[in-house]
């Protein structure tokens, strides 16, 4: 039986297959037919030439790993005959890759969005209260102030009132600290927060007297305090000062602005097969024609670059910033032998089951969501804001909860988040989820947003592309709502390096 399979590149040594093949059935394009000797999973690698054992294998046009045994034509590559080809620390040398093309828009795609215009300029795609505390020892006072609080205001010129509870803020030292400061002061100027009240308890090492110092350039009418240990009624007083940031908040309204104001976030999670092929390609199109417009995009995961940072460092816009992606891929090989742990321990046990075999072959899939025109202008530090248009880096580790926070600190007003496995997860901003299958599309309708697995049942590229573009339009503009908003899935995690007293 001749069943589907795809074929990257001409130089490819493998295959991914659409659907699951049995032995005898046989897999073609052009002027190949490769017969099946073995049974391959969906998602999963077929060889389509016979492989020496010590030889590289090569998916994307780029080597995915090394055979660690002889691979017949036909049958399944994968953990038990293929391993990494990375180790240790690199050199790099500045190459820029001149663009070959310019990436032209869609002649019917939409240029601006509806939202809410700050007075320093930054727009929002949410007009939301959002309660940060600077200790996860109040998380419940804090959610039950965004309970009652939401009860009350929501829909009255607000979008809603969320609280973001986490364990962090005391018995936190140097970096450690810094690190949840910087995180919660992200959170806190970001633009779909229309205002912030800030709780604390009064004896933590991230008291708000201190962490006043880290929200310097965030509005100060937007910002309200509460200190739980220096007042009588928590709730009274709370209720009054959100009463105040409602008041405030809702003089804002939705109006028409630029894409050039849109920060998108791009990530991953439960990867699988199909990820570096249909989602992530889709996003990373996105992404260039946000870009295009003059926008942002903010691509994270550092682990997940490695095996393939040289393709971001190519792009880098200039020297300066080519040394800042070395820096950054190099600070975090670093952290992981810092810590004992080797640096190329990836994939994970879901994307190795989901068909991805090496951290090269998932980094060659993830950096795709950044796209293929768009100069790297930026390398963003943990819980800073992106500052210039273009494709920004994001210091951030691959953990999706560590990572969306990370996005949205970073100033990113929606996410856009491929899975091939699945997962309910959603971050403080839209996180909208693309499925790279669409089984899995299917499957879980109350977490998928957009299907992009319908790539491999012929919808042309640029047709999907234009309507993911056009979702994006829509979230952004408040006339859709990602499902991790519908389910009420709203969630941060913060970077821990260092000992708890």
């Amino acid at each position: 039986m001749v069943k589907k399979a795809l074929h990257l590149a001409p130089d490819d040594d493998v295959a991914i297959a659409v659907e699951p093949l049995a032995v005898g059935d046989t897999i073609a394009w052009e002027n190949h037919v490769i017969e099946v000797q073995e049974p391959i999973g969906r998602g999963h690698k077929v060889a389509v030439r016979a492989i020496a054992r010590g030889e590289r294998v090569y998916k994307y046009g780029f080597p995915i790993g090394v055979a660690t045994r002889d691979i017949p034509r036909g049958t399944w590559v994968h953990v038990h005959n293929v391993r990494t080809a990375l180790s240790g620390k690199l050199e790099y040398a500045y190459q820029p890759e001149l663009v070959t093309g310019v990436q032209q828009e869609h002649p019917v795609m939409p240029t601006s969005f509806r939202g809410y215009v700050r007075e320093n300029g930054q727009v929002g795609t949410r007009n939301e209260i959002w309660i940060i505390n600077t200790v996860g020892c109040v998380n419940k006072v804090a959610e039950r102030l965004a309970t009652l609080a939401d009860a009350r205001w929501r829909g009255q010129g607000i979008d809603g009132v969320y609280h973001f509870p986490h364990p962090y803020g005391c018995s936190q030292l140097g970096d450690d600290l810094g690190y949840t400061q910087s995180l919660l002061a992200g959170l806190a100027r970001h633009p779909n927060a229309a205002g912030v009240l800030i709780v604390g308890l009064g004896c933590e090492n991230n008291r708000i007297e201190s962490f006043r110092s880290a929200l310097s350039d965030v509005p100060q009418e937007k910002l309200r305090f509460l200190e739980l240990q220096a007042t009588a009624d928590e709730f009274e007083v709370g209720m009054s000062l959100i009463a105040e940031l409602v008041q405030y908040a809702s003089h804002y309204k939705r109006e028409e602005t630029s894409v050039a104001k849109l920060k998108i976030g791009l990530k991953c999670g439960g990867s699988d097969g199909f990820s570096g092929m249909t989602a992530n390609p889709l996003v990373g199109r996105v992404a260039d024609w946000v870009t295009l417009h003059g926008g942002t995009a903010l691509l994270t995961e550092v682990p997940e670059m490695f095996g393939a940072e040289t393709i971001l460092m190519q792009r880098a816009e200039n020297e300066e910033v080519f040394e800042q992606i070395v820096d950054l891929i190099n600070r975090w090989k670093d952290y992981y032998q810092r810590h004992g742990q080797p640096i190329y321990e990836n994939p994970s046990p879901g994307n190795k089951d989901g068909g991805i075999t090496t951290l090269e072959e998932k980094s060659l899939g993830c950096v795709q969501k950044g796209g293929r025109t768009a100069k790297v202008v930026d390398v963003v530090a943990y819980g800073q804001s992106a500052q210039k248009p273009g494709l920004n880096l994001v210091e951030a580790p691959g953990n999706d909860m560590v990572s969306v926070s990370a996005l949205a600190a970073a100033g990113a007003q929606l996410v856009l988040f491929t899975t091939g496995r699945g997962t309910p997860m959603g971050g403080p901003v839209p996180t909208v989820k693309i499925a790279t299958n669409s089984d899995l599309a299917r499957q879980k309708p109350g977490w998928i947003d957009f299907d992009a697995g319908r790539l491999t049942d012929g919808v042309p590229f640029d047709d999907l592309a234009l309507q993911l573009y056009e979702h994006v339009i829509r979230v952004a503009s408040g006339e859709d709502l990602a499902r991790n908003e519908r389910n009420g899935y709203r969630e941060i995690a913060i970077f821990k390096d260092g000992v708890t007293l």
